[in-house]
């Protein structure tokens, strides 16, 4: 890890420094495998564990928590992202063949009065192993559709089903997936309004065979009931969609105690596949919003107080590295324990957070 962590360039000035770049981000990171974010947390962390991480890592000196708040406030939060990226493919299997994107804004970082103002990264997530193959900073949501049409440019997504929601539900999207080998799942909103209503009247007037599913959980029960367009070439010479074959509607009902709640969401593929396979993609896609989720519920994401963009890039990509190698972990040894009772237990026990990282 430290090998990696030497690829990023210390931005201090050589005379001047007394705590090595590698040492700082090593600390960094076992902070964040046991649930330590915030820069007073990772400071109590590795003050009081300074033992361990002398023998373990070789680490003699411990950074104040000025110096650990200029450093991280200085180094390039995006070549330590693409660095860790390499190292979660060293250490994440990129097997799998689904790839969700999405947006997150961290709420924190937002000019009062200016909600919009956030921070926000886009992530291209394999959601079976959890592990990152790109992602890019953003501060204003319309700038998510160029972004990601950027990114598309250098993954690797052949061979790969792109899953993402309606904001990108565009005609140069799906043309930059299809002409690198990948297919696409997309949500169909009225952000393309010819489209949609076309896809809408003709699901709402043509009666099709279904596939269907039903969960109970917690009191609510859940049934999804997908259909499948069988005739698409009426729509692919009306709309020119490159790599365009199946149009499905998915129909979810809701019911609790208290109500009965009906939805029902339309997709856009240039896959073929059956309707029972198509919903398992669409369940896919919600890995990324758990993703998303314990980033705030689990490791405090949004409430996050550092005052420097480059600090939260570089903190953003410590969580999802925990976050993948913990679900690794967990997955190898057959538990059923979740990820936020990984975290803690890697507080307690520092045989645990080794063999975590190592795993």
């Amino acid at each position: 890890m430290q090998e990696y962590f030497s690829e990023i360039e210390d931005p201090r000035h050589a005379g001047y420094v007394k705590h090595k770049l590698t040492d700082v981000l090593t600390i960094v990171m076992c902070a964040v495998m046991c649930k330590m974010t915030e820069l007073c947390e990772i400071m109590v962390f590795a003050e009081s564990r300074a033992e361990f991480l002398e023998k373990s890592f070789g680490i003699t000196k411990i950074p104040s928590k000025p110096t650990m708040s200029r450093i991280l406030s200085m180094v390039d939060g995006k070549k330590v992202a693409e660095v860790i990226i390499k190292l979660m493919k060293k250490f994440v299997s990129e097997d799998g063949e689904i790839v969700a994107v999405d947006g997150k804004a961290i709420r924190s970082t937002s000019k009062e009065g200016k909600p919009h103002s956030a921070l926000q990264i886009i992530t291209a997530y394999m959601t079976e192993t959890g592990l990152i193959l790109g992602q890019e900073k953003i501060h204003e949501k319309t700038n998510e559709i160029p972004t990601f049409q950027q990114m598309l440019e250098i993954l690797n997504v052949k061979g790969k089903i792109i899953t993402a929601d309606a904001m990108h539900c565009q005609r140069e999207t799906c043309k930059k997936i299809t002409r690198k080998g990948g297919e696409y799942v997309l949500t169909l909103k009225k952000n393309q309004p010819e489209l949609f209503e076309d896809v809408k009247f003709y699901f709402d007037n043509e009666k099709l065979e279904s596939f269907s599913t039903l969960e109970k959980n917690h009191g609510r029960i859940e049934k999804r009931i997908c259909r499948k367009m069988t005739d698409t070439d009426w729509l692919k010479a009306r709309h020119k969609w490159s790599g365009l074959k199946s149009v499905f509607a998915v129909e979810r009902i809701i019911s609790t105690s208290k109500k009965t709640t009906r939805e029902t969401s339309y997709y856009i593929s240039s896959l073929e596949v059956d309707e029972e396979k198509f919903l398992s993609v669409v369940r896919e896609h919600w890995k990324i919003e758990t993703m998303h989720w314990i980033l705030d519920a689990v490791l405090g994401e949004d409430d996050c107080d550092f005052q420097s963009e480059q600090a939260h890039i570089t903190i953003n990509i410590f969580r999802k590295f925990a976050i993948a190698l913990h679900k690794k972990y967990l997955i190898k040894i057959k538990s059923k324990r979740s990820i936020r009772q990984n975290l803690l237990s890697c507080l307690l026990n520092d045989k645990l957070l080794l063999d975590v990282i190592s795993a």
